[in-house]
């Protein structure tokens, strides 16, 4: 997991390092502290006001070293974590960018939202206490005991012993913390999808009146979330009690053992501990056990991230269900499909194919119609020819080529898919367009949206084609949005052009206008039209009926009329709506 993580790493090594060496420095500065504060005492009960004056520059000078030193390393570590963090995000992003639909849904749309802020948060509050804690903890230990030792190695010994009981508390309660926080990450993906789910269904919840359900659904998995941090909040609480009770015990036993040890040798020549020596012990303890205090923060720290960690990593080392070759093929010839022997399931545990057995060849340039009830599996199957999902069984070509033969973006870049769930950015209607080819010119988005019948409700909007489009597009009704998301699609000047259902919104008359215009500005492009009207699918060159993922039936619309299937009673039903 770290060799993983520290990858991200990068062009922070610098500060990475800087920061452990500049603590260095202010732990040496703050360990000589207390050992000239000796000097200055004992000068000064002999009022050898020289010597005090002398001991009294040195540490100041002591101390500005020391703000310098930790200074720089505070600066180097807040450099060094928050580029860690941002590299993390950086690298999990990517990562998530190459994850077909499958693999988003192995890990879940919030689970991944988690893991991108939550969890990488962790990790950079973590990152930045071990490149400083963990130097500082272990030469602060080290130091102040050498140093305590030269004083006076009996008095030491009183802190040493104290360790033992204060490093098993640490780790009983870091252990015991540590599952809680297991669980507490998986309910925070609980509550984060509950969040997402409402946000992006709000119309959804309000007009069905829900709000209150909501509510309370969202605040027991709130509530299940605070339960497990109270548990380890308490189970956190006990540690300061516990290292401050450790601490007075320590200063308890050397104030008495010190005390009588000045007391008896006070008439020595040498005597075995003076006044300014006992100070010096007591900030050497004190020093001692903050040391041990500032690891145990830093181990539940590290608890907490760990966990993050592993979630992390797990996305990391992920290998993507779909990957195109690494020297596929760049160059679709022409917009030919052929499905041979094709059957789909979205998982190996699933009990029956989503799509059966289909054989098909679709001619390049050709507009096919693709209508069946719902769950009969007409979104698969079109997703099966951009590689969205790869088939189970047989082979999908296009333009003469398997499609795993291909680059993965090269055929992406071929095939405009306009899905039932129509999606535009925050950004202005330009900026959304310029998604389907980011070097296109204002005129071509303009020839685009009128081809898609755009153009009209565009030009009403008070800032015309620079009008800004919120977030999902809440600010267009459902016909706009799906308008302006067939003109995005034709900005790509796709071989194939794939429709799912994308003209429910709109009238009729539009309906046929936008089909109308695709053979004048598209002509050689491959049309596959989705659709639960007939009246959308019947002037196509070939129509497919599927049913429980199998064809059953195709051809142009009078030959289905003819056939009297499945076809001819949904047209029959369709057109007799009309007429009443």
């Amino acid at each position: 997991m770290v060799k993983i993580l520290m990858k991200s790493i990068r062009e922070y090594k610098k500060a990475s390092i800087a920061t452990p060496l500049f603590m260095c420095g202010e732990v040496s500065m703050e360990t000589l502290m207390p050992f000239i504060m000796a000097k200055l005492i004992d000068e000064l009960e002999k009022n050898n006001i020289r010597m005090v004056l002398l001991y009294g520059g040195i540490l100041i000078c002591i101390a500005f070293t020391s703000l310098f030193f930790g200074t720089m390393s505070a600066r180097k570590a807040a450099v060094a974590s928050c580029g860690f963090a941002k590299n993390l995000r950086h690298d999990l992003f990517h990562k998530v960018m190459d994850f077909s639909f499958s693999d988003v849904d192995t890990f879940s749309p919030s689970s991944l939202v988690t893991r991108l802020t939550t969890d990488v948060t962790n990790l950079q509050n973590a990152y930045a206490m071990i490149i400083r804690m963990a130097v500082r903890v272990p030469l602060m230990f080290l130091f102040s005991i050498i140093m305590g030792c030269l004083i006076n190695w009996k008095m030491t010994m009183i802190f040493i012993a104290i360790v033992p009981f204060l490093g098993a508390a640490i780790l009983l309660i870091a252990s015991n913390a540590h599952k809680i926080f297991k669980r507490i990450f998986k309910k925070y993906d609980a509550l984060n999808n509950s969040v997402q789910e409402n946000v992006s269904a709000i119309r959804v919840v309000k007009g069905f009146v829900r709000e209150d359900y909501e509510i309370e659904r969202f605040n027991a998995r709130s509530a299940d979330v605070r339960d497990d941090f109270t548990k380890a909040e308490k189970l956190l609480a006990l540690f300061s009690p516990i290292m401050m009770l450790c601490m007075h015990v320590g200063m308890l036993l050397i104030s008495y053992m010190g005390a009588k040890t000045i007391i008896m040798t006070a008439g020595d020549p040498v005597p075995e501990l003076t006044t300014g020596q006992l100070s010096s012990l007591t900030n050497y303890g004190v020093q001692i056990l903050s040391a041990l205090m500032m690891l145990g923060f830093a181990f539940i720290m590290i608890t907490m991230a760990s966990e993050a960690g592993n979630r992390v990593v797990e996305v990391l080392k992920y290998e993507p269900t779909l990957t195109g070759e690494p020297n596929g093929l760049t160059v679709v010839p022409d917009g030919e499909i052929v499905f041979k022997d094709v059957s789909f399931k979205y998982s190996d545990a699933a009990e029956r194919n989503s799509l059966d057995n289909i054989n098909l060849k679709i001619e390049s340039g050709k507009t096919i119609g693709i209508i069946g009830g719902t769950g009969s599996s007409k979104t698969t199957l079109i997703q099966l020819i951009s590689r969205l999902y790869d088939a189970t069984e047989g082979e999908v070509l296009v333009g003469g080529h398997d499609v795993k033969e291909y680059d993965l973006k090269s055929l992406r870049d071929q095939v405009a898919v306009v899905l039932q769930k129509n999606i535009l950015f925050a950004g202005t209607v330009k900026e959304n367009m310029r998604w389907g080819n980011k070097e296109a010119t204002d005129e071509e988005i303009v020839e685009a949206c009128k081809a898609a019948c755009a153009d009209e409700f565009v030009r009403s909007f008070p800032d015309g084609y620079d009008t800004y489009i919120e977030q999902g597009g809440t600010n267009v009704s459902g016909g706009q949005k799906q308008r302006l998301c067939i003109a995005r699609a034709l900005l790509k000047k796709p071989k194939i052009l794939i429709l799912d259902d994308s003209t429910s919104a709109v009238d009729t008359r539009t309906d046929a206008m936008i089909r109308n215009s695709f053979r004048k500005v598209i002509p050689g492009t491959t049309k596959l039209i989705i659709a639960q009207r007939v009246s959308s699918v019947e002037d196509a060159d070939e129509i497919i009926v599927l049913d429980g993922g199998r064809i059953v039936e195709r051809g142009t619309s009078e030959e289905l009329i003819a056939k009297k299937g499945i076809y001819a009673e949904i047209y029959e039903t369709q057109t007799k709506g009309k007429e009443e």
